[in-house]
């Protein structure tokens, strides 16, 4: 056999086993599931809730863990928490009507007396509205809230003691009370939030942060699906007033999805940044941050989507969960 048909060969073998290696290497990275503790200190975090701590489930993407999501369970179940708190996108299409991947998830897990739920823009909607008996709460949501788990619409509040902390809803928090609903600028909307009875149901909600006004000192724990970005930020700032000891928990940026040795993420689906999301603040991509004096957790999640075609994998990113301890700074 001549020599170069022989070199071909190797050639050929090396890339075929390169090829190989590397799907073996994807799937397992997309398997391996892994669990990112961080300690976050907030002013006036009162005494009974020093070591508080927040487990943060978040874009699931239908993907499954094990027979059951038996893998995921037995994480989770693993930990020690207060409250769990999912952050949207469970599902993996808004027209999704087979709940398995996420129900059987919420059947295996133990502690649920704290938990809560914020959608994101691949779950279903959260409401609609009947011609005869008006607005009700969707099949999804229902049965969700049947298996313990509540959407997050306005303001829940934990006590220990004689001191309390209040989950609530960002894109709510965010808001005047005084000035009424309307939806977070940039925010991607749907129709069924276009209905006069779902905004008046949300000015319902809304009167629910009156109480919160003059209470300065409260720390409220914000969830989001979406991350607020500087640029959010500063709009809101300028509109809204900001609360204070406001904490954020999103998600939807998948820590980048594909991360690059060196490069980090080089896109986030951010309709905020002028360039869609290319090459983002690697700052900004997920872990803890603060601007404004507003601190911002964002979780890698779980899943992965095709915002970017052909390319529905994680790389260099491994799934996570997120265990948040809250220490008074």
């Amino acid at each position: 056999m001549e020599s170069s048909a022989v070199k071909k060969i190797i050639i050929l073998a090396v890339v075929s086993v390169s090829i190989i290696c590397c799907i073996a290497y994807i799937y397992w990275d997309n398997n391996r599931l892994t669990i990112e503790e961080q300690t976050i200190q907030m002013d006036a975090l009162p005494k009974a809730f020093e070591g508080f701590r927040i487990l943060q489930i978040t874009d699931l993407h239908e993907k499954e863990f094990g027979t059951g999501q038996t893998d995921l369970i037995r994480k989770i179940n693993a930990q020690e928490y207060d409250a769990i708190v999912f952050t949207g996108d469970m599902l993996d299409d808004p027209q999704q009507s087979d709940y398995t991947a996420f129900f059987d998830l919420l059947d295996g897990i133990d502690n649920k007396e704290n938990a809560y739920f914020v959608p994101g823009n691949t779950d279903p909607d959260s409401y609609v509205v009947q011609e005869q008996r008006g607005l009700e709460k969707s099949a999804f949501i229902l049965q969700m809230e049947e298996r313990g788990v509540l959407l997050l619409e306005s303001v829940k509040t934990i006590q220990k003691e004689e001191d309390t902390i209040h989950f609530v809803n960002f894109d709510l928090a965010s808001l005047n009370p005084e000035e009424g609903f309307k939806a977070v600028y940039g925010r991607v909307g749907r129709p069924v939030e276009k209905e006069t009875a779902y905004l008046d149901y949300q000015n319902q909600m809304l009167e629910q942060f009156s109480k919160l006004n003059d209470a300065d000192e409260e720390v409220l724990i914000a969830l989001s699906h979406y991350p607020v970005v500087d640029e959010q930020m500063d709009y809101l700032d300028r509109f809204y007033a900001l609360r204070k000891n406001m904490l954020i928990l999103a998600g939807h940026y998948h820590g980048g999805q594909i991360r690059l040795p060196f490069i980090g993420a080089p896109f986030v689906p951010e309709a905020w940044y002028e360039n869609g999301g290319l090459f983002p603040p690697r700052d900004r991509v997920s872990g803890l941050w603060e601007y404004k004096n507003t601190q911002q957790y964002v979780s890698a999640g779980l899943g992965s989507s095709d915002a970017v075609a052909f390319l529905k994998f994680r790389l260099f990113n491994p799934p996570q969960i997120n265990l948040l301890t809250l220490e008074n700074k």
